[in-house]
């Protein structure tokens, strides 16, 4: 099955560019291999690239008219049918400071979504995977969300932009929330919050601003785990507001996140 290929290929390749780019972090040099992008706290190291260019040139050799969406530049139109969105290291900020919560993400999507997706976090040796309609998996563990009913013990994982404006506006949502669940996690990158959703390890996350290579692969783990995902009004998922959670509490989180009558976002 071309779900089952493109998995298994989306891990091989996304375990060989983590794997990389791991040796790599032990000789950075904040001096010279550390850039910014969007804004002065939006890192990019040479190792984004070199992970980006690895899985770039995997790709071309195993489905040359597949297309490529990469965050770092990489572009490439599709002859097949068949796209790939690459975060050769989403999380760059924990990268950069030696933390472990950064992860290699790569899905394959076509029109009618994402057809297979990888997230590999290389300092704990952890893939992610999922097939849509197959499910998602962690080694040989098939993966099941949390069953919580309970908002009040909900554990909730979210993120943060780069834009100081923007981060304000995000503030007074968690503002809201914190006092109605269990407590707040900021892990600092959107891939692996989603696979621990997948994994029951957050019973919630949500997050604005996200590009669609942030949110593809680790939706379809967290969705093919049993996952409900909206945006903020309750409508298909998007990148620029995303919530994820075990379907009992799903609703009531939106309430918070965005109480206004419609839960249109005013911010958007």
């Amino acid at each position: 099955m071309i779900e089952i290929e493109l998995m298994n290929a989306a891990a091989s390749m996304a375990r060989r560019a983590g794997d990389l780019a791991l040796v790599g972090r032990s000789t950075l040099d904040r001096s010279t291999d550390v850039g910014t992008k969007s804004t002065a706290t939006d890192m990019v190291t040479r190792w984004d690239s070199a992970s980006e260019n690895l899985i770039v040139s995997d790709i071309e050799a195993r489905r040359p008219d597949d297309g490529i969406i990469g965050e770092e530049g990489s572009t490439k139109e599709s002859r097949s049918g068949v796209s790939w969105l690459v975060d050769p290291i989403d999380g760059t900020t924990n990268f950069l400071y030696g933390l472990a919560g950064w992860a290699v993400s790569i899905a394959a999507v076509d029109l009618s979504g994402t057809l297979a997706g990888a997230v590999y976090l290389p300092a704990t040796r952890e893939m992610f995977v999922a097939a849509r309609g197959h499910g998602s998996w962690l080694g040989g563990r098939r993966l099941a969300c949390s069953p919580s009913g309970e908002l009040a013990t909900a554990l909730v994982g979210t993120g943060f932009s780069y834009s100081s404006e923007r981060r304000a506006k995000q503030g007074e949502r968690v503002a809201n929330l914190l006092p109605n669940v269990r407590d707040i996690r900021r892990t600092g990158a959107a891939a692996p919050d989603l696979c621990y959703v997948a994994d029951g390890r957050l019973d919630a996350y949500f997050e604005e601003n996200l590009q669609p290579w942030d949110l593809a692969a680790g939706l379809l783990i967290a969705t093919e785990a049993g996952a409900r995902a909206s945006d903020f009004a309750g409508g298909p998922p998007v990148p620029s507001n995303v919530l994820v959670s075990a379907p009992d509490i799903h609703d009531r989180l939106l309430d918070l996140i965005a109480p206004s009558p419609n839960r249109r976002d005013p911010t958007l």
